[in-house]
């Protein structure tokens, strides 16, 4: 997964966010259906900002960035605790 590929993805991640806050601003959609879907969508964000920082990081020290793997969730949520 290139850099370019993983910037698409934030891009898609954050308009699924925008799209469901509008959803349940309309009342399309209800507030607990939006929060359980608004986490795993941060979640997904959070890794995908995690590996991109990662890869630049690499790419700073002179090491191959393809070699970052994903990781998991509890690892990221896990950052700040």
């Amino acid at each position: 997964m290139s850099e370019q590929d993983i910037l698409a993805r934030i891009r898609e991640l954050v308009e699924t966010e925008h799209r469901l806050r509008a959803r349940t601003e309309a009342g399309d959609l209800d507030p607990d259906t939006e929060q359980a879907t608004l986490a795993a969508v941060e979640q997904t964000l959070d890794q995908c900002w995690d590996l991109l920082r990662q890869r630049r990081a690499r790419a700073d020290a002179g090491l191959p960035p393809d070699e970052v793997p994903v990781s998991s969730a509890d690892q990221v949520e896990g950052y700040l605790q």
